[in-house]
């Protein structure tokens, strides 16, 4: 949208939007199926809007009444298994094909190990009740660390064996033997088994897993092949090619009764603990146990090769860009540019913005965004001097640890920057504050905007302005901390 309007026309459209957005609630999360949707408050431009952000990382959360068909109905209630559910992680491997000298599920995204990313996704769902990582004896501490670090409640450190097969049967151990060891780990009427390489499972796959290992004893996730299988012969030459319509990838995850999957490991011989792969293969072969086979999403894809640490990477990194927060104080300028960015961020930003008038009259609605997994703010004041609304959204930021898990990024607007303050003073004493918050994993940027009442064409300023915040929500580069752009 473009403002072309007389400063009086505009300026009155932009004050009551922002008087309505004062009264009304930002954002009201409730639940539809699988899916966390926000109904828009004020300033949304359309009444009873809905939106869908993507689950990859939201938690599970009460439901709420409403429903994607209007107002008042009974959303539907959380799925639940009607078995008790537990998962074994395996992440011993080497990472051999990755290449360098770190195991691939401890390779850093945003900071954060791949591991980390994997066990959360399985944390977030309320009926998996335990989860079972096991590495080799060289990093059962590092695992304890993260663990730690990122706060998984609900996730115990086994140590692996020599081999997948080996590492999984120590895992199962773990439940198996919990009341010989006086553990707190219970042991499950089904277990899921997953690689700690593959972070972006989501619950539906999962359910699906769970519900087909408890009528048919074992499940498992399988995808189209994309390549066509070949036999070579002896002198390496062509020998005859699989028809790629009849056969499947073998994906994760996988879901077993456990006393099935329990009893073929106490079967299975030293071969196949030594040089199987296919935890399925070993309920049919020594259970009789015939595998459901569910078709899974494309995103179960397994991080193998460096390339896919830069693919999973981009994938982080665009998902957590999708959700922004806009703040403002109370100065008329601020909310008028507030409101002009709101609407200008709607058409580079996919997923629900949101606008405050008020950061401290506001701090519950600044919860529930908190509470929506948003990774990103904006916070709008008339002049640098005044650090007190980016200090205050600094705060409830470390008192919410809302970035232990991501980075969040803070970008902090300022209104003709240049001709309110001291350029060097203020740049010293924002990059020093900007420092600081860095070590708690939030990075601040600066944004000078140049805004004048009687510019009839803002838009232009809004454009350049959304360019940038978009740049570097996407970006996350630290190497931006403390330093002041100019739109």
């Amino acid at each position: 949208m473009v403002f072309a309007t007389p400063r009086q026309a505009w300026g009155s459209k932009v004050r009551r939007a922002a008087a309505a957005a004062r009264d009304k609630p930002l954002l009201r999360p409730w639940r539809a199926r699988n899916n966390l949707f926000f109904r828009g408050g004020g300033g949304e431009g359309r009444k009873g809007a809905t939106i869908r952000i993507s689950t990859m990382e939201l938690p599970v959360t009460d439901l709420r009444k409403g429903s994607c068909g209007g107002r008042g109905s009974e959303a539907p209630r959380e799925r639940r298994p009607p078995v008790s559910v537990a998962a074994v992680l395996p992440a011993g491997g080497s990472g051999e094909r990755l290449g360098g000298c770190t195991p691939k599920q401890f390779c850093a995204l945003l900071g954060r190990p791949l591991v980390s990313y994997t066990v959360r996704a399985m944390e977030r769902i309320s009926w998996i009740s335990d989860i079972v990582v096991v590495v080799s004896p060289e990093n059962v501490e590092v695992m304890k660390s993260i663990i730690k670090k990122y706060g998984h409640k609900r996730t115990t450190v086994a140590e692996g064996g020599m081999t997948r097969h080996r590492s999984i049967f120590n895992g199962l151990k773990k439940f198996a033997e919990s009341h010989l060891l006086s553990s707190p780990l219970q042991k499950p009427e089904v277990v899921v088994i997953h690689d700690a390489v593959r972070p972006f499972v989501e619950e539906d796959i999962l359910f699906k897993v769970v519900m087909a290992a408890k009528e048919h004893g074992a499940a498992g996730a399988i995808c189209p092949l994309v390549s066509t299988v070949i036999a070579s012969s002896a002198d390496g030459c062509l020998d005859h090619s699989l028809d790629r319509a009849k056969y499947r990838a073998s994906e994760m995850p996988q879901a077993f009764l456990f006393d099935i999957i329990h009893q073929a490991y106490h079967q299975c011989s030293d071969y196949d603990l030594d040089y199987g792969t296919e935890c399925l293969h070993l309920a049919l072969k020594y259970n009789k146990t015939n595998a459901k086979l569910i078709e899974g999403p494309a995103d179960l894809w397994k991080v193998t090769y460096k390339r896919d640490l830069y693919a999973a990477d981009s994938l982080i990194k665009d998902t957590i860009s999708q959700q922004v927060c806009v703040l403002t104080n109370m100065k008329e300028d601020a909310v008028q540019v507030g409101f002009l960015l709101h609407e200008t961020l709607k058409s580079h930003v996919k997923m629900v913005k949101a606008i405050s008038t008020s950061l401290c009259k506001n701090e519950s609605h600044l919860q529930n965004i908190l509470l929506g997994q948003c990774y990103n703010f904006i916070c709008i004041n008339d002049n640098m001097s005044n650090f007190q609304e980016t200090h205050h959204l600094v705060e409830i930021l470390e008192n919410t640890n809302a970035s232990v898990l991501y980075s969040v990024v803070l970008i902090s607007v300022y209104l003709d920057f240049f001709e309110n303050v001291s350029f060097i003073s203020a740049m010293q004493r924002f990059a020093k504050f900007a420092k600081e918050v860095e070590k708690k994993n939030i990075l601040l940027y600066g944004l000078s905007i140049h805004y004048q009442k009687d510019n009839l064409k803002p838009q232009e300023a809004m454009d350049s302005a959304a360019a940038l915040i978009v740049a570097l929500i996407r970006d996350r580069n630290p190497a931006y901390v403390g330093q002041l752009l100019v739109a």
